[in-house]
Parts: C-alpha cells; structure tokens; sequence
C-alpha cells in the first residue's frame, strides 16, 4: 500500500563528529534507501539538516557559528554543496529530487500555507522527491521554526503524512540520556505524549556539537505530528535502511502512536503554522466552556488582554495562570478588546459604536492546545 512518509534526518547523523564533514556512507544509504521506497510506490518526502554544518567544513569553522548573520552566510556556503551531493547520489539511483526551502512565513498566511500543500502534492504526483530545509540564508529569528524537528512536523501535518521518521544519533528514545546514564530504560511504544511523565523520562535539550535539536526537540515534534494523524518514529540515523523495516513492522526505535482524532487541517494550520500576536487570559468559566464544550470565545470570558495585535491575528488563549489552553484567530484587535473585555455580547455594538462580531473567537477557528499541541 502507498503511503506518504516524511523522513528527517539531523546533522549528526549526515556529518562526522570529529570534522564535520559529510558522511557519505550515511547519505549513499539514504538516498539509496528512499528511492527503493519511492520505486515501491510510496511518497518521500526528506528534511534535512547539514547545511550549515557543511559550510562550517568549507570554511574551516571549528565550530557553529552563534550569530544569525553568521549562521545564515554559513549556510549559503553550505546549501549549495550539500544539495550537489544529493542530486549527484539520487542520479545515480535515476531518482528526480527538488529543493525547497521554507520559513515559517510559508506558513503563517493561509495563501501561502495552501499554496505550500499544492506544491508538495504536485512534486509527489510527479514521482520527485522533495528535499526541504529552513531557507535559513533569510529567514529572520521571528519567524525561524527553531530546529529541523518541528519543521518535518509541520511538513508531515501539511501533506497528511502517514509516518514522520527522525533519524538521529540514538536508536531510541531511553528514559534519561544512554550516553550519561547507564541505567537508562529504552522505551519501545508511546501511545500518549503524556505518558512519558509518568514514566519519568529525562530528556536533554543538547544537540551534538554541529547540530541544534536535542531530544526535547524530538518529542515536540513527535507531539505536533501525532495531533495531526501522524505516526511518528525515532530512529537511528546511521541505519537509514531501518525505515524499511520498521514499515515491514519491526520493532525498531520508538514509535509514536497518532491520535485516533486528528484535528483538520484548518486547525492543524492555527494551532502550528500561525505565530500568535498576543494573550487573552480567561475565567474559569469560559476556559471550561471552550475546553469541555467546544464553544467560541465571548467577550465576558476574558479578564487580561496581553500585546498588540489586529483582527484576524492568531492568539494564544490562557487560563488564570497563564497557561495556554487553546488558540485561535481573533476577530477583534487589542484596542477594541480592552474597551469590551469582560462585556456581554449585547453589549458590544454600544460600547464600540459599531456592530462587531458576537463572538472574539470562534470555534471554527479555535483549537485546544494544552497537552494536546505545541
């Protein structure tokens, strides 16, 4: 049976630790494996890390540069020559690849969110695998994905994937780091996120030297991607041909069960492309009625209005603490919501002037966060 897999693989599974030069072993049974994946029917998709780390190589940098100028020149020098590897190993393989580099810009505008899923589709009917990295030679701090984690995540959620692979430099996920820890449990099976809490799990927020994600990074990604209907997967990725046999159902790394109700994609969009502009902060009564009803947001359920930002934007919703419970699209701007905050609907047009919304955020464009999204 066709699927659609998105597979990503870090820098410290396509470099060596020692140089930080590409390790071409790994890449060659990479691109070898994907493509027998590709021929067997299935639609690939590949994330990859690497391009600054192989300009740090071109330029002799001993090590990852800190600033974003210097990071984003690096990676200018690095994209080039790590594509070049790529198209060269999947040529040999009579493979046809694409790049495409994103910024979270791509997809906070709906337009550009849509236009992102129409040309993923198209290179997949083509038969082309699309190789995706963050445009990192552009994209500013505000609007950067972080890691390349959440962006093969948000990949995965974009296209309606079937599985997202993580390749990286354990085999498993443990319950504390393996590499420190010789008592360190593996974990086989994650039905829920929220298990990992009870089972105590220490997770690093340390990459390798040339890297950026720990596995704090992965079980974040791992979350986004199992809201959306995603099974997700981490693995080894010196062992790239493991993906085949984990499709074959062995045992191999942890697996990530998806919910069996993934949110649609509208609201995949809201709770993970969008970059909220501000807080509302809400009653107890309306954080019940949002997160046990499904109802839409009144004006007399907020108490506190945090930020600027205008109609349309994306918000977070909190309760009293200040924890996000929900997001959504806000109908109104912060200066109108200071004067009607806590009003009743009815309200609304006197204390404005003008016939508004009856509801701040509705639940069409509202979705619940707290343990279920990032």
């Amino acid at each position: 049976m066709s699927q659609t897999l998105v597979v990503k693989i870090g820098t410290s599974s396509l470099t060596q630790p020692e140089t930080g030069l590409l390790a071409l072993s790994t890449i060659a049974t990479l691109v070898e494996t994907l493509s027998q994946l590709r021929y067997q029917g299935h639609q690939i998709i590949l994330v990859s890390s690497g391009a600054v780390g192989v300009g740090c190589a071109r330029l002799g940098l001993t090590e990852r540069p800190r600033t974003i100028a210097m990071k984003q020149a690096v990676a200018a020098v690095g994209q080039g020559r790590l594509m070049r590897v790529y198209d060269d190993l999947f040529t040999s393989m009579q493979q046809p690849i694409a790049q495409v580099l994103l910024t979270r810009s791509d997809l906070v505008q709906r337009s550009r969110y849509v236009n992102a899923y129409r040309t993923f589709r198209q290179l997949l009917k083509l038969d082309v695998i699309p190789i995706v990295n963050e445009n990192d030679t552009l994209a500013t701090e505000e609007l950067k994905f972080g890691d390349n984690d959440t962006l093969s995540a948000l990949v995965a959620s974009l296209v309606g994937a079937d599985w997202l692979f993580l390749l990286t430099d354990v085999d498993r996920l443990y319950s504390a780091d393996p590499r420190l820890d010789p008592n360190a449990q593996p974990i086989l099976l994650v039905d829920k996120i929220e298990q990992l809490e009870s089972l105590q799990v220490e997770v690093g927020d340390r990459g390798s030297a040339w890297g950026t994600g720990g596995m704090v990074t992965k079980i974040a990604a791992a979350r986004i991607a199992t809201t959306a209907g995603v099974r997700t997967v981490i693995t080894e990725g010196r062992s790239p041909h493991n993906i085949e046999k984990i499709l074959q159902g062995a045992a191999i790394g942890t697996r990530f069960e998806p919910q069996p109700q993934p949110v649609n994609a509208r609201k995949r969009w809201i709770a993970n492309g969008l970059v909220p502009a501000g807080k509302l902060y809400l009653d107890a009564g309306a954080v019940k009625a949002i997160r046990e009803g499904g109802k839409s947001l009144l004006a007399a359920g907020i108490t506190e209005i945090e930020g600027e930002f205008q109609s349309q934007d994306a918000v977070q919703l909190c309760d009293a603490i200040g924890q996000e419970m929900a997001r959504g699209i806000v109908n109104y701007n912060s200066a109108e919501l200071q004067k009607i905050r806590g009003a009743h609907s009815d309200d609304i047009p006197q204390i404005l002037g003008y016939q508004g919304e009856e509801t701040i955020v509705h639940r069409d464009n509202l979705v619940l966060s707290s343990s279920n999204l990032v």
